[in-house]
């Protein structure tokens, strides 16, 4: 399966066209801007900074905006995954950021789906646990990226 995702007309086309690739990778970098640019503000907002900016009007906008950064970023992510499966799945800070990517999103899904979610989208104040929750969030997210930018080094 590796061999036939690099032996794809994609990942030649990313191979064969610096434009292309270049385009790709500043889409996939678009799409982290916008989810980390969302999630650290809702973070930060549900552990307790900002306390004059209602989460409710604020939550529903970050989150779509985390959404759509997130699903832009896996999208040209996996374009670019095509381009050398073998050396990414062989590359231990590649290897960490999927692991940090499917910790994140797992603590994201507990988030909303937990009665303290709703709780706080209809004006309640953030539980103790949601605050923990979110401060966890962005040390996730945070080191996502920072094991993305270490791909390129190892």
């Amino acid at each position: 399966m590796i061999d036939a995702l690099a032996d794809s007309a994609l990942a030649a086309a990313l191979r064969g066209s610096a434009t292309l690739y270049l385009l790709v990778n500043a889409s996939h970098i678009l799409g982290i801007a916008l989810l980390v640019g969302a999630i650290l503000p809702l973070d930060l907002r549900l552990a307790g900074a900002f306390p004059r900016t209602p989460l409710p009007a604020i939550a529903p906008l970050l989150r779509g905006t985390a959404i759509a950064g997130l699903a832009l970023a896996t999208a040209t992510g996996a374009i670019l995954f095509t381009a050398n499966p073998a050396e990414y799945l062989g590359n231990p800070a590649f290897r960490l950021k999927l692991l940090l990517l499917a910790a994140a999103l797992l603590n994201a899904t507990i988030v909303t789906r937990s009665p303290a979610w709703s709780r706080v989208l209809s004006g309640d104040p953030p539980s103790l646990g949601l605050r923990v929750m979110a401060l966890l969030s962005a040390a996730l997210w945070l080191s996502m990226v920072l094991a993305g930018r270490w791909i390129g080094f190892l």
